[in-house]
């Protein structure tokens, strides 16, 4: 049998209500749905309904009737049962997980008392029916263990030598005052090129002893092979990636880093500036981006000192991706792969503007960057690693050579 392909039938009198009725737009998302249902019955069983086929794996057996709350309302579906066994549809379960966190961090909002008339009329919008503790209680207890199974999911069936960290900003309400608090985000570049959103926390504020936690955390669930970790220059960062990952590289972000610069830069030389700090970190190799930084540091010593000290104090940081070979640096750079995954987070943090509590931020975040690194599963490899594994192999060898050589 041929997959079924998506063609939906809508009589005359449901196309009048969508223009003629406020219910017209629920009905026609319940008429698709049921319709998709129906399809994805007919692939499971390998036939349509009264075909008579040898391909044929079951038979129907009615429908029941099933609940799903959207946007635009409570919608009634039938969902196909089979004779010998069961139907299965992810049209329930997988069911945007970050609306539902988004959904139920403004319903706990209401629970709490911490909200608005407006936040309370928006809620019943979003989720098209009135709510209770009890409601709010049994939609914790079936997001709550997919978000948490996915943020403390073992590590240990890859290596991950390159490792992208930042963090963000969150307000959130604890002990009835409203405290500024840091999510810190890892997303890890696999053996294999995929990206993966390796963990998130929320913590009290962006510190080394966050930050040292977090990373061992990381390592708890086998993170192992690192060889890379990009960010910013936070202080208590940079030093618990020295102490948590010894012998790894740390590559300063360039583009916090050239901000950095131009932030001590005077106006009237802020655009020939930037252009020289490019040519510098865009080199194709660390002996070409040093001529080049002497070239600035002898031009602009005079005219722009303060820049040109905080260019100094950081060139090896924000040149250390040079040693990787030349196609694995463009991406591994920055941390703009992350600053992105912080402006979808900001989309839904606008929509709260205030957590009612840690538990609320991750869920609706962590359902977020379960969708995202979904996504990134299905989609082409972000890095090609087919020749960074002999790269490896060869600076091993060289490093061998080097250290017999001191030695004799």
């Amino acid at each position: 049998m041929q997959r079924a392909q998506p063609q939906f039938t809508i009589n005359l009198d449901l196309l009048q209500s969508l223009f003629q009725s406020d219910q017209g737009l629920p009905l026609l998302l319940q008429h698709v749905l049921n319709q998709i249902l129906q399809m994805q019955a007919s692939e499971q069983l390998q036939a349509e309904p009264y075909e008579r086929s040898e391909d044929r794996t079951d038979h129907r057996n009615g429908n029941y009737t099933r609940s799903l709350t959207t946007r635009v309302g409570t919608l009634k579906l039938h969902v196909p049962r089979l004779r010998n066994g069961q139907f299965s549809t992810e049209l329930f379960s997988r069911y945007q997980r970050s609306e539902q966190a988004l959904i139920l961090s403004l319903m706990e909002m209401v629970v709490q008392g911490v909200s608005t008339r407006k936040v309370t009329e928006i809620t019943e919008e979003l989720c098209g029916t009135s709510f209770s503790k009890s409601t709010v209680s049994d939609l914790c207890k079936r997001l709550d263990p997919v978000v948490q199974s996915f943020n403390e999911r073992d590590l240990s069936e890859r290596t991950y030598p390159f490792v992208l960290v930042d963090a963000i900003v969150l307000k959130v309400r604890e002990n009835r005052r409203i405290r500024q608090m840091s999510m810190m985000v890892a997303v890890g570049v696999n053996d294999q090129g995929f990206r993966e959103i390796l963990g998130l926390r929320v913590g009290d504020k962006e510190s080394y002893a966050n930050w040292h936690d977090f990373f061992g955390w990381l390592k708890q669930r086998q993170l192992r092979g690192v060889d890379l970790v990009v960010s910013d220059s936070h202080a208590g960062l940079v030093q618990a990636v020295q102490t948590q990952f010894i012998g790894c590289t740390w590559q300063r972000c360039q583009t916090h880093f050239t901000r950095n610069i131009l932030d001590q830069a005077p106006k009237t030389l802020m655009s020939e500036i930037q252009q020289q700090v490019r040519a510098i970190l865009t080199a194709p190799d660390e002996e070409t981006a040093r001529t080049l930084l002497n070239r600035v540091l002898e031009e602009y010593g005079e005219k722009a000192p303060k820049a040109v000290k905080v260019l100094e104090e950081g060139f090896e940081d924000a040149t250390a991706v040079l040693a990787l070979p030349e196609p694995l640096r463009r991406k591994l750079r920055t941390t703009n792969s992350v600053e992105r995954l912080n402006e979808e987070i900001r989309r839904r943090e606008r929509v709260i503007r205030i957590f009612p509590n840690r538990e609320s931020a991750l869920r609706l975040l962590g359902a977020l960057l379960m969708e995202i690194d979904e996504g990134w599963s299905s989609h082409r490899k972000y890095l090609d690693m087919d020749g960074y594994a002999s790269w490896c192999k060869e600076q091993q060898e060289k490093w061998r050579q080097k250290v017999e050589a001191e030695a004799s």
